[in-house]
């Protein structure tokens, strides 16, 4: 069986697409999922906060985390997330997805003090998942603690994976990598606006959402050495990533469209609520899609302007 870790590349995290009726559309995911494997990604994650997962209802999860291990059978490891509005639902949740029998999981928890985080996080353990990628998101702020994440690597087996998307996150990938003496895969998320700095730094995976092509190009520029190369695709995308970063929200609403363009998802809709996105962000997304489809058709053609 292929080795699915440490976990090294770009792991896509998947937007949920919906039909005209407002109902999950799984053919669309599994088009969405196949278009990934063929740019060469590592991994799903799915669902998660791009997925507007708290909008889904727990059998939508379920189906969406089916359809995509099913697509995927092995090739790459999928990561169902976790995370309710409390323990009792997370663990409900996480028995679902080990029932399906995904293995692999983000643990996402609401923190209040290290100790009762700590509490929370041993009882989702306690249910023997494979793996446990812990999210580490406050994009405002500097998220966990250090001593707490060292405490949890060194307590539970399973936590192998985390996911930083803190402000900065670039010393906190640097340093957790330095305790942990680079045991402990770690993951950038939401800073994928610095991810050529990242990369210098050693992080393991990125995960985004959409531009598969893109984003597994730079990657593997940068870990064959051809780091210049890896900068000026980067740089291509830059504008896309200085408008769609700027809110979660309006990253949902761009991926979807793009997805929508490209055709692999049949609408572009959201559901509410969601900050609208209105005539402004429309006009800087008609300007911005068709660059990133014109990359993506060069990349695919193995044209080379790098």
């Amino acid at each position: 069986m292929k080795k699915l870790f440490p976990l090294h590349g770009i792991v896509t995290v998947l937007n949920t697409p919906f039909t005209q009726n407002d109902e999950v559309d799984y053919k669309a995911l599994v088009w969405n999922v196949e278009e990934a494997l063929l740019a060469g990604v590592a991994g799903f994650l799915v669902p998660a906060m791009a997925s507007e997962v708290h909008k889904l209802t727990l059998d939508e999860r379920l189906t969406m985390v089916e359809s995509v291990l099913q697509t995927v059978n092995g090739k790459v490891p999928v990561f169902a997330g976790t995370g309710g509005a409390d323990i009792d639902e997370s663990i409900k949740i996480l028995k679902s997805y080990l029932d399906l029998g995904c293995r692999h999981v983000l643990v996402q928890l609401p923190y209040y003090t290290d100790r009762k985080f700590k509490k929370n996080f041993l009882r989702l353990a306690a249910l023997d998942p494979e793996v446990i990628m812990l999210q580490d998101w406050d994009p405002t702020g500097y998220g966990l603690n250090d001593g707490l994440l060292i405490d949890l690597f060194e307590t539970v087996p399973s936590f192998r994976c985390l996911k930083i998307e803190t402000a900065p996150a670039g010393p906190k990938y640097s340093r957790m990598m330095k305790h942990t003496r680079g045991k402990l895969n770690v993951s950038g998320g939401w800073a994928v606006t610095q991810m050529i700095e990242g990369l210098k730094r050693g992080v393991h995976a990125f995960m985004p959402t959409g531009m598969h092509w893109i984003y597994t190009k730079i990657f593997n520029y940068f870990q064959e050495g051809e780091v210049q190369k890896a900068e000026a695709l980067f740089s291509e995308i830059i504008p896309v990533l200085a408008f769609s970063n700027q809110h979660l929200d309006i990253s949902i609403h761009f991926y979807k469209m793009l997805l929508w363009k490209q055709g692999i998802y049949p609408t572009p809709n959201v559901r509410e609520p969601i900050i609208p996105f209105d005539e402004y962000h429309q006009e800087m997304a008609d300007l911005l899609i068709p660059k990133v489809m014109e990359i993506e058709d060069r990349i695919k053609k193995g044209l080379k302007k790098w």
